[in-house]
């Protein structure tokens, strides 16, 4: 008889035991505006395509890369643990990018999934997508009025299933947020706050059930080029007119864990290891690898949230940095 060494044997029988990869759907057609963060060039991975497959292998997690919403059937999403959404717009429509859309029992698929148990992870635009009664023919005008507004439980389904909703941003700033729960995966690093530059989203229709993470902090929001001549714009600062409100969060749909952070229009905010291990927390989390506490605190953390800002257009760019100071 053979005999096995012992340390091969535990080997052999840890990687026996050792739990498979996770698959997770990264879904990013954009039926409004695709950020640079999912477009893809001369046929070429997007950015962040590129930045998930290096740390797929990492993490024991098989990405699948898709824009094509004519996919979506109980039985093709049956096969993943979760799906990951950097999206925008309506995606029943073909819209800007023109990739095939979701039909309404695709999308009734999807939740129907996440609430049976499936994952779901957001990140930015993924709160900018299934707008409450907006189709790609109606999402024309500038300021979008309609948006203002808390609907509760009349909101569309998606973004009750994700737990927020967009409604406008400003220039993209340094921004500060107040961490609400340093025993949440991917956020025991993050200290009491962290500052970031970033395009920070004003949101509304917040679920009563999450367990906020992070606080925008609105009396943090600044000029960003108090000595430029003409810049910043007129109201660049109006949508965050408002007390604090949850930028990223956890809760439950049905069965299903959901993780959101508005965090994530940059590229060198993929690139960091603050953004990385916040995400790959909130991913492990979503695919029931880890537990936490995620007892509803919106009431506590931000008991102000429902009161929006004025009425503005969204202001995009960056602040022109004078001569000066180049």
């Amino acid at each position: 008889m053979r005999i096995i060494p012992t340390g091969l044997f535990l080997a052999l029988a840890a990687l026996a035991t050792a739990a498979p990869d996770k698959k997770i759907l990264f879904f990013t057609k954009c039926s409004n505006y695709e950020h640079s963060i999912v477009h893809e060039r001369a046929g070429q991975p997007s950015f962040g395509a590129q930045v998930l497959a290096e740390l797929g292998p990492k993490h024991g997690i098989v990405f699948t890369f898709s824009k094509d919403g004519s996919k979506f059937t109980p039985e093709y999403l049956a096969q993943f643990d979760a799906f990951f959404f950097y999206t925008s717009g309506d995606l029943l429509s073909p819209g800007k990018d023109g990739n095939p859309p979701m039909t309404p029992a695709g999308k009734q698929a999807l939740l129907d999934a996440v609430k049976g148990g499936k994952g779901f992870i957001g990140t930015h635009s993924a709160a900018d997508t299934f707008h409450t009664g907006e189709t790609a023919a109606t999402d024309t005008n500038q300021p979008r009025t309609w948006r203002y507004r808390n609907l509760g439980d009349k909101a569309d389904p998606y973004t009750q299933m994700v737990g927020g909703e967009l409604i406008v941003h400003g220039t993209q700033q340094i921004g500060r947020v107040i961490v609400t729960d340093n025993k949440f995966p991917g956020f025991e690093n993050r200290g009491a706050s962290f500052e970031r530059l970033e395009e920070w989203y004003s949101m509304t229709n917040f679920a009563p059930d999450m367990h906020v993470l992070l606080v925008q902090d609105t009396s943090a929001m600044r000029d960003p080029n108090a000595n430029g001549k003409d810049w910043p714009p007129a109201g660049w600062d109006t949508p965050y007119k408002r007390p604090p409100y949850p930028s990223t969060w956890a809760h439950l749909y049905g069965k299903g864990r959901v993780f959101y952070t508005s965090i994530g229009h940059r590229e060198d905010t993929w690139m960091s290891a603050q953004f990385q291990e916040i995400l790959v927390g909130g991913i492990d989390w979503a695919l029931g690898r880890v537990e936490a506490d995620i007892t509803p605190n919106l009431a506590q953390v931000a008991p102000r949230a429902s009161e929006l800002p004025p009425v503005s257009g969204p202001v995009a760019g960056l602040p022109r940095v004078p001569a000066a100071k180049k």
